[in-house]
């Protein structure tokens, strides 16, 4: 089997550098901070004269020939033993230079492709140019996504209450350990809803779907706690429900932070022991401008 690496000198490294408003002690401080990168790969499978894309998905750039790899054979799609001829990066003249390393074809050494119905994440592509930060920030666009409005405000200090109160309305975690938890709360510190979840974004949607049957929506007067990161997934979904701002107890990603800073979301990662980072729109948090 024949691995194409490419220039290795114009990849996305796993982290990346990020101007925030640090909060510690009631104090705002500008600072940098490191962010774990997160861009989509999509998966290309290719043999017998046809090219089908068979998922995208969100991940850290680095040993993605062994996640496409790894995702096709999980899937029942690259059985053990089956003919793999070659893993490369899609790195066509089309492209733009930034959905260069995002698009990995598997070519396989069998006369057709196998049978993809089964694939629970196949879907296919209109576009044959793949995609990237920037084209996925274009489809929120085209949905009719527009920037938040920066009315809001909230105090540092009420941020801070929020971990706690979660964890309060986690009767599931607090039996078993083993769950995500999503909270809406308004301006004052005020629970509205929590749900909990194996996957934080799945209790998000429960949140959403909550607002929906009880009319709330848009959630414009609201913040978002989740537990764990804030991803792109995250970001989105809040947006979604017009919620504008997110808070998270560990850190986002750095598509979660360009999303926020594209349609004018507040995101705060790292609050916990009365301190928090702001990494974008900090203008709705009240002390920011010192």
């Amino acid at each position: 089997m024949a691995v194409e690496r490419g220039n290795l000198a114009t990849r996305p490294g796993p982290t990346c550098e990020a101007s925030i408003v640090a909060f510690e002690d009631g104090r705002a401080a500008a600072r940098f901070d490191r962010l774990a990168t997160e861009e989509p790969l999509e998966i290309r499978l290719q043999g017998g004269g046809e090219k089908r894309t068979v998922a995208i998905t969100m991940r850290t750039p680095g040993n993605d020939f062994e996640l496409a790899a790894g995702f096709l054979h999980n899937e029942g799609v690259l059985p053990e033993g089956a003919a793999l001829r070659r893993i490369s990066y899609c790195l066509a003249g089309e492209l733009d230079a930034d959905q260069h390393y995002n698009i990995v074809n598997v070519e396989l050494g069998d006369a057709a492709l196998p049978n993809l119905d089964a694939l629970e994440r196949h879907f296919t592509m209109t576009s044959a140019c793949g995609i990237c930060g920037k084209a996925s920030l274009d489809a929120l666009r085209v949905r009719g996504f527009v920037p938040l409005d920066g009315k809001q405000r909230v105090a540092p200090q009420m941020i801070l209450t929020l971990p706690e109160r979660l964890r309060e309305r986690q009767g599931v975690f607090a039996k078993t350990g083993g769950l995500h938890a999503a909270a809406l709360f308004d301006a004052r510190g005020s629970c509205l809803a929590a749900r909990e979840d194996v996957g934080r974004h799945n209790a998000v949607d429960k949140l959403v779907g909550w607002a929906l049957f009880e009319r709330r929506l848009p959630l414009n007067d609201c913040i978002l706690m989740v537990s764990g990161r804030a991803s792109y997934e995250i970001v989105q979904k809040a947006l979604s429900a017009g919620i504008p701002i997110v808070c998270s107890v560990s850190a986002p990603s750095s598509l979660a932070v360009t999303l926020a800073n594209e349609f004018g979301l507040t995101l705060a990662g790292f609050v916990r022991d009365a301190r928090f980072n702001v990494y974008a729109h900090a203008h709705r948090i009240t002390g920011a401008q010192a």
